[in-house]
């Protein structure tokens, strides 16, 4: 890839993270190249690899070359950098590393929008300089701990071998599975030791949560706050969702606006359906990601074409009768192009 090319897919990505959350990370934007899944970024933030460049796609070089690229479109936009510490979730903090080599100062800076408001800008800063979560694994397998060589329910890494919780000094902590946010957020609050537990699925390929290790005590007292304020929570939670219906509308409509914009062919009754399908609140479709919310042009295009190839071929016929996905979407390629021509001509 030219420098030049490189640099556009840079801004691109930057850009996306920018609209989303108006600041940008390195890892935003080697993720947003795909030269790293976010499941890769989990195995490194909890210490299991020795550097983030031994799991990317690329080498090195063209990471530092990634940094540098980045840099240039930030101090253009006028951001903010601010240089962050990275440490593992493991019991020695130790520091992350990205690259082999001694400077780590370039892939550790965020670059924040200058619109961000002096006690956001704070609020970022002390949440990004906190020490992760201490990472606990519910294996899927038995292990052996390195100092005992005994097993357990979980295992948490140090010096990269997996330890028993009792080795670990974790094994006083009990289990609380996710499902209330509530209660597991007032449990760590109470909690002086607490460590999030991940289960690797291997369907997704990525670590999921599962729930927390917390001191008993703490969870006792979390559940006495709960009960104490149940009402007003529910509540509360009715509000909320109110407000994220009124936003998911909202959100539809522009990227129906964007739809139309790109596709002036498209019916709108037909522009509004791929909107309210793509952009569903928790469908994981395409309408959901973070370069469709900033209605990135790339994203638009690949919800109407999820659109034409179930409403518009036999591609689900296919997947009926057998045919491989993969076979099945170079069947119908063509009818895809040509509906596509036809919703980019106006009228």
């Amino acid at each position: 890839m030219s420098k030049p090319n490189l640099a556009r897919r840079v801004a691109q990505a930057a850009e996306i993270a920018l609209t989303t959350r108006k600041y940008v990370t390195f890892i935003d934007v080697v993720t947003g190249l795909r030269w790293l899944h976010t499941r890769h970024v989990d195995v490194w933030r909890q210490g299991r690899a020795g550097t983030l460049a031994e799991l990317a796609a690329v080498d090195e070089d063209r990471l530092l070359v990634t940094a540098g690229l980045l840099r240039e479109w930030a101090l253009a936009k006028g951001l903010r950098p601010v240089e962050t510490p990275y440490v593992a979730g493991t019991r020695d903090r130790r520091e992350l590393r990205f690259v082999k080599g001694p400077d780590q100062a370039p892939f550790r800076v965020h670059w924040l929008s200058p619109d961000l408001s002096e006690a956001r800008v704070r609020r970022l800063t002390e949440a990004q300089s906190k020490a992760p979560d201490l990472m606990v694994v519910a294996p899927l397998e038995p292990f052996t701990c390195a100092s005992c060589g005994d097993t357990g329910p979980y295992l948490i890494m140090e010096d990269d071998e997996p330890h028993c919780l009792t080795c670990a000094d974790l094994d006083h902590l009990v289990f609380l599975p996710s499902g209330n946010a509530a209660l597991s957020r007032r449990a760590k609050q109470e909690s002086g030791l607490s460590a999030v537990v991940v289960q690797y699925n291997r369907r997704r390929k990525v670590y999921q949560r599962k729930g927390l290790l917390v001191e008993e005590a703490a969870l006792a007292a979390a559940e006495e706050r709960c009960l104490a304020d149940e009402e007003v929570r529910l509540r509360r939670r009715e509000r909320d969702r109110v407000r994220r219906a009124e936003q998911d509308v909202e959100f539809q409509a522009k990227m129906a606006a964007e739809i139309a914009r790109l596709f002036p062919g498209c019916p709108e009754p037909r522009a509004r359906e791929i909107a309210e399908h793509a952009g569903q609140r928790g469908s994981g479709r395409v309408g959901r990601s973070a370069a469709a919310k900033a209605l990135d042009e790339n994203a638009i295009t690949l919800a109407v074409i999820a659109s034409i190839r179930h409403l518009d071929t036999d591609y689900d016929r296919l997947l009926m009768a057998g045919v491989p996905r993969m076979e099945a979407r170079d069947r119908v390629r063509d009818v895809i192009e040509r509906k596509l021509e036809e919703f980019r001509r106006p009228g």
